[in-house]
């Protein structure tokens, strides 16, 4: 499961959203400058229970490992 804020969004006026991910899929006609994924899987309402299936635009940053738990890192 993933929290996605408003601004890794790419329509961030849908507002934050969690998801439970069922699937990644790179954009391939996207500039290089320009680092967005699909993230696919099922909405996760505010009580916990499950929701509708949805593909959003997020950030690639937001997928990033933090430095400290990639393999090989120094410690």
């Amino acid at each position: 499961m993933i929290r996605i804020d408003a601004a890794d969004r790419f329509r961030s006026s849908d507002g934050p959203v969690t998801l439970w991910v069922t699937g990644v899929r790179l954009v391939a006609n996207r500039p290089e400058q320009d680092e967005w994924v699909w993230l696919e899987g099922v909405k996760i309402g505010q009580d916990g229970r499950s929701s509708d299936w949805a593909r959003i635009l997020v950030r690639g940053s937001l997928l990033a490992v933090p430095r400290q738990h990639r393999p090989g890192s120094a410690r």
